[in-house]
């Protein structure tokens, strides 16, 4: 029950904010239903990509999608969300080291969304503190971030919004309100490719992972009809030091599992060698 009202929750911050659904779903299925990382993070790739066309309906009626620029980046995107799921299956990924990067990601995403809550609209202004690029040729620097983006999405499932956006207008040349249209076909293009690479390497609960989509597109009706009333720079400060709080919680969390990892990992080895010898005798 709490599981499932805190999914509500990301659907009520995607109405409120416009973002923080995958930052929130991967800690919910790990920390309170007791999903294995793996499996969550492949879960949540799911949550996001089904969420995300929600939020995309809107932008695409207003006709703030460039779906041109939103193949040219996502094919990258595509390929590195993918990769970063095949890597995330290798036994020397722990899910403490994927936990340990999705918290570093989280804490990026918090300051990011704090820096620009002085603002109820995200603007060009707000990407002051981002490099700006210096190329001739922005648009390979465009698809060499989309592949690292879209690497981090196949390893932690975040959708990479915070990002994807600033390389859109930056480097894409792309008017803000199209740039976060066009993100959001991106972030589903990103869900759907590391999904796959997931595939058949995990277990998945299907049966949890189609509520938590029902509880949390749910909380968009009402996040959506709240954000007319409440300031949206005060929501994005105080759900940033929120995230910064939560990223600390699953730092401190996974602080000793690696040390645990190799301790079971040497026993593991231990007990093969011992089946071994017992097999030769």
């Amino acid at each position: 029950m709490i599981g499932h009202l805190l999914a509500a929750c990301i659907g009520l911050s995607l109405g409120l904010i416009g973002g923080g659904g995958s930052v929130l779903a991967l800690p919910i299925l790990v920390y309170v239903m007791g999903v294995p990382p793996k499996s969550a993070i492949a879960m949540t790739l799911v949550i996001v990509g089904t969420v995300s066309i929600l939020g995309l309906i809107p932008h695409w009626r207003a006709k703030n999608v460039r779906f041109k620029t939103a193949l040219i980046f996502g094919s990258t995107t595509m390929v590195g969300a993918f990769l970063g799921a095949k890597i995330a299956t290798l036994p020397i990924i722990t899910d403490a080291v994927q936990m340990t990067l999705f918290a570093v990601t989280m804490f990026l995403a918090a300051v990011f969304m704090i820096r620009r809550s002085s603002q109820s609209v995200m603007t060009e202004e707000d990407l002051a503190g981002y490099p700006q690029p210096v190329c001739k040729y922005c648009w390979l620097w465009l698809m060499t971030e989309g592949l690292g983006v879209g690497v981090l999405t196949g390893l932690v499932g975040v959708g990479g919004g915070f990002a994807i956006v600033p390389a859109l207008v930056l480097l894409g040349k792309v008017p803000m309100k199209k740039a976060i249209g066009t993100s959001l076909l991106i972030i589903i293009f990103n869900s759907i490719t590391g999904f796959l690479g997931y595939l058949g390497n995990v277990s998945l609960d299907w049966n949890l992972m189609f509520s938590f989509i029902i509880a949390a597109s749910l909380g968009t009706v009402p996040g959506a009809y709240f954000a007319q009333y409440v300031p949206a720079q005060k929501l994005q400060k105080t759900f940033g030091y929120f995230l910064l709080a939560v990223a600390a919680v699953v730092l401190v969390q996974n602080r000793h599992t690696p040390q645990s990892s190799k301790v079971s990992n040497h026993n593991s080895a231990k007990m093969v060698a011992r089946s071994f010898r017992t097999k030769v005798y």
